[in-house]
């Protein structure tokens, strides 16, 4: 059995993540949301975790245990990230997935996405074994259909659907030790 910790697990992309893992017979979520009633999943066969990631306590206390920690949040990335990282290395946790942005290695960074860049880069800095996904912008489309870029290569592909990004989630979740230490750009295949 797998344990995962989804953080930010009220989002719209958490959303879909966790419909995928959740048909995964060998997976156990653990769900940690700032309020629980904005998960709209079945959460009947989930640990559920009222908690804001500033609340370091309770951070720790959801990532104790914890096999695979998945990371999808907004916000003050590059403060959160360290205290998912600090969580992590004190609770012996070393795998991570984290969501990103596309274009967070344009230069100049636009404003918007350097939340994004620091959450990235405080993870591959942090010795844990992460992959970061840097998904286009995301559809609802009923379709998984996706392709990956690496770190350095030019971002190809159009906007992806949130199903897709599930599936290549669990098939890291299923596959842990595919693209370790990978920074990888997600999108439609043109």
């Amino acid at each position: 059995m797998k344990n995962v910790l989804i953080i930010g697990a009220s989002g719209s992309l958490a959303k879909y993540v966790i419909d995928t893992l959740g048909h995964l017979s060998d997976v156990h979520l653990t769900l940690l949301a700032r309020s629980r009633n904005r998960i709209s999943n079945d959460t009947s066969h989930c640990t559920v975790v009222d908690a804001d990631v500033m609340d370091y306590q309770k951070l720790s206390d959801a990532v104790k245990g914890q096999d695979i920690i998945y990371v999808n949040l907004a916000g003050d990335l590059d403060t959160l990230s360290k205290n998912i990282i600090r969580a992590m290395k004190e609770n012996d946790v070393s795998r991570v997935i984290a969501i990103s942005s596309i274009g967070i290695f344009d230069e100049p960074v636009k404003a918007i996405l350097k939340p994004y860049r620091a959450l990235s880069d405080n993870f591959e800095k942090s010795g844990l074994q992460y992959t970061i996904l840097r998904p286009e912008w995301f559809t609802n489309a009923d379709e998984v259909d996706y392709a990956i870029t690496q770190k350095g290569t030019p971002e190809t592909g159009s906007a992806i659907s949130r199903k897709s990004i599930a599936a290549f989630v669990a098939s890291l979740v299923q596959n842990p030790n595919e693209h370790i230490n990978e920074n990888l750009g997600i999108s439609k295949p043109d």
